[in-house]
């Protein structure tokens, strides 16, 4: 049976407006701006009375703090995911991107450029990033046939949703997705046994930042 997957992603953290790499160590959480836009998102959710199965959260703080407004409006205990978090970047986390590039010449181009180079020292390259992401996305949908499942996320996650829907792999060309922050991005997988099927019903949907 179906398994529909919606992708939120978190709202406007310090992380997105600072110079800086925002890891485990380097994520500050939300911004003002970001925890109002996540506001946003539950009362729109309460007002649509929407309803999930289950609900996931990446366990970076931006994340974990835009999926407890997610949770009060859909009445669900939030299940924590490592899988479901950005690409892991190192050594190079709580670093300004300045002291980043110098250290780590030449890699901001890498994730396109070099798709199996590292990021930083002990961080993911875009292909093991990919790959990690792709069996997490795979699992959930798995692990929940005939459900609705929600998943607090980050933008790269939902571009390798893309990347996973159309079959690409770490050498294909990338196309920036860049969704909102606190978007929705709606996808249905249909598990048939020769040929699993995505289909993507709506994304970028933020229509409650109006």
């Amino acid at each position: 049976m179906p398994t529909e997957l919606i992708l939120i992603r978190h709202g406007q953290s310090h992380a997105n407006v600072n110079p800086v790499v925002g890891g485990m160590r380097g994520d500050l959480g939300l911004t003002d701006l970001g925890r109002r836009q996540a506001e946003l998102l539950r009362d729109r959710l309460r007002a649509e009375q929407a309803t999930a199965d289950v609900l996931y959260a990446s366990t970076l703080p931006r994340a974990q703090e835009t999926a407890r407004y997610v949770a009060e409006a859909m009445d669900l205990p939030i299940k924590d995911d490592d899988e479901l978090q950005e690409l892991r970047v190192g050594e190079a986390d709580g670093l300004s991107h300045d002291d980043w590039s110098a250290r780590w010449p030449r890699m901001e181009q890498s994730l396109t450029a070099r798709p199996y180079q590292e990021f930083a020292t002990g961080g993911e390259s875009w292909a093991t990033f990919l790959a990690r992401v792709g069996s997490a996305l795979t699992s959930l949908v798995d692990r929940h046939p005939d459900q609705r499942v929600v998943a607090v996320t980050h933008g790269g996650v939902i571009d390798v949703s893309f990347a996973v829907a159309f079959g690409l792999g770490a050498t294909a060309t990338r196309v920036r997705i860049n969704p909102e922050n606190t978007s929705l991005t709606r996808w249905q997988h249909d598990p048939e046994p020769d040929h699993p099927r995505w289909t993507l019903n709506g994304f970028n949907d933020a229509r409650h930042l109006d």
